[in-house]
C-alpha cells in the first residue's frame, strides 16, 4: 500500500487536522521528548565536563561534538533508514541514546569516555531524524499533510531551543548535572515507548536486496534531488552567522546578557512565526509559488548589519530573516515528490546530516570572518554571499522544475 493511500486529506489541511491523526500525535510527542532530552543532556554534559576539568575549551568542545559526527552518521548509516522497518530503527535509536546517557552518569567515567558517548549521540541523531521524517510520509501521505507535519516538527525543534536551554538552566539550579542526565534517560525511554506502541509496524522500504552505496549514488545522481538538497543546506550555512557571533555582537552593542539572550532568540522566534503563518494561512499552491522568492529574500536583512544597527533594529532584522525561512514548506513538498519511496529514509537522513554539518561549518567560518573583518562586516558579508548563492540555486531549481512537473502530470499528482 502506498503512503498516499493510507491517509485521505483535503487539499488544504490545517495543523489541527494533522494533529487529529493518532499515529502522528505519537510521533509528535516522541519528537518533543527526544528534542528536550537531547538539549538538556547537552547542557548538563557541558556543565559536568567543566566541573571535572575547569576548562572552558573542553566545555565548548562538548557542544561542538554535537555537530561534527552528524556527517559520519549521515553517510555511513543512511541506508539503515530504508533497510530496516522504520519503527524498529526509531525505537533502537532512542534506546541507544538512553544507554549512552546512562553510561555518562556512571561514577568514575572519565572525560574521554564522556566525549566519546557524546559523539555516539550525534552519530545516531541523523539516522533517527531521517527515519522519522520518512515515517511522516507513511503516516500522513506525501502531500499537504506531510508538509504540515514536517513543519510542526521543525516548529518544535526551534521552540525546543528556546524552552530547552532555559529549562536545562533552571533544572541545573535544582539538581546536579548527573541527576539532570538521568532525567534525560527517562525522556528517551518514554519516546521509545510512544513510538513502539503508538505507531504501526511497516516493512522496510528498500527491502533486503541491494547494497547501500548504489542507493546513495542513485539518490545523488538525480539533478533535481541534488539541487533541492543544496536549497536546504546552503541558506542554513549563512543563516547561522548571527547566532554564531551573537556573544561578540552583544558585547559590541553593550547589550549585556539580556541583549545576548534576545539576539539568540530572535531568529528562532521569526522562524516559528513564519512557519505558523505559512502553514495555517497559505494553501499548498501558494507556498510552492513563494518558495523561491522567499529563498532569495530570507538572507537580505543581514545586509542591514552594514548600517551599524542598534539592538532593536538588529532584532527586527533577525526576525524578518527567520520569517523568510517559511520557504522550506514549499521545498518539503518538492523533495518528497522527487525522492523515490524506497530511498525516502536514506534521503531524509542525508538531508538531516548535511543540514547539521553545514551549520557547524558556517559557524566556524563565521568566527574566522569576524576575526578578520569584524562582526558586523561578517554578518553583512554572509548576507551578500547568501543572497547570491540562493539566487543561483533558485535558477538551477527552475531548470529542473520542468521534469518534475512532467512526472506529476504522468502520475496524476
Amino acid at each position: 500500500m502506498s503512503a498516499s493511500s493510507e491517509v485521505t486529506a483535503p487539499a488544504r489541511a490545517g495543523y489541527g487536522r494533522v494533529l487529529a491523526i493518532p499515529e502522528f500525535r505519537a510521533v509528535f510527542a516522541a519528537h518533543i521528548l527526544s528534542m528536550l532530552g537531547l538539549i538538556v543532556s547537552e547542557i548538563a554534559l557541558s556543565v559536568l565536563v567543566y566541573d571535572l576539568t575547569r576548562s572552558p575549551l573542553m566545555s565548548a568542545l562538548t557542544f561542538a561534538l554535537g555537530f561534527l559526527p552528524y556527517a559520519v552518521g549521515g553517510t555511513l548509516l543512511a541506508s539503515v533508514a530504508d533497510r530496516f522497518p522504520a519503527r524498529r530503527v526509531l525505537v533502537t535509536c532512542d534506546l541507544v541514546c538512553a544507554g549512552c546517557v546512562a553510561l555518562m552518569v556512571a561514577p568514575g567515567t572519565d572525560i574521554g569516555v564522556l566525549l566519546a558517548l557524546r559523539c555516539c549521540l550525534a552519530v545516531v541523531a541523523p539516522v533517527f531524524s531521517g527515519t522519522r521524517m520518512a515515517t511522516l510520509a507513511d503516516v500522513l501521505g506525501d502531500g499537504e499533510p506531510f508538509v504540515l507535519g514536517r513543519s510542526l516538527l521543525r516548529i518544535v525543534a526551534q521552540s525546543a531551543l528556546l524552552v530547552g536551554y532555559g529549562l536545562g538552566g533552571l533544572l541545573l539550579t535544582v539538581v546536579s548535572p548527573r541527576h539532570a542526565l538521568l532525567i534525560t534517560v527517562a525522556t528517551f525511554l518514554t519516546s521509545a515507548t510512544l513510538l513502539r506502541f503508538g505507531t504501526r509496524r511497516r516493512p522496510a522500504r528498500g527491502g533486503q536486496a541491494g547494497a547501500p552505496l548504489p542507493g546513495a549514488r542513485r539518490l545523488l545522481a538525480d539533478r533535481r534531488i541534488r539541487v533541492l538538497l543544496l536549497l536546504f543546506w546552503m541558506p542554513a550555512m549563512f543563516s547561522v552567522v548571527p547566532e554564531a557571533l551573537a556573544a561578540p555582537y552583544a558585547d559590541t552593542l553593550g547589550a549585556g546578557s539580556t541583549g545576548l539572550g534576545l539576539l539568540m532568540c530572535a531568529l528562532p522566534v521569526g522562524t516559528v512565526a513564519g512557519e505558523l503563518y505559512a502553514g495555517a494561512r497559505l494553501g499548498p499552491g501558494t507556498r510552492e509559488r513563494i518558495a523561491l522568492p522567499l529563498l532569495c529574500l530570507t538572507l537580505l536583512p543581514y545586509l542591514g548589519y552594514a548600517l551599524h544597527p542598534g539592538l532593536a533594529l538588529s532584532l527586527l532584522l533577525l526576525l524578518l530573516s527567520g520569517a523568510g525561512s517559511a520557504y522550506t514548506l514549499g521545498l518539503d513538498q518538492w523533495f518528497v515528490r522527487a525522492v523515490p519511496e524506497e530511498l525516502r529514509g536514506r534521503a531524509m537522513t542525508v538531508l538531516s546530516a548535511g543540514l547539521m554539518t553545514i551549520q557547524g561549518v558556517g559557524m566556524a567560518l563565521a568566527g574566522v570572518a569576524a576575526q578578520v573583518m569584524g562582526v558586523r562586516a561578517a554578518v553583512a558579508g554572509a548576507g551578500v554571499l547568501g543572497v547570491l548563492c540562493c539566487g543561483g540555486l533558485a535558477l538551477a531549481c527552475r531548470a529542473t522544475e520542468t521534469r518534475d512537473r512532467a512526472e506529476r502530470d504522468m502520475t496524476g499528482g
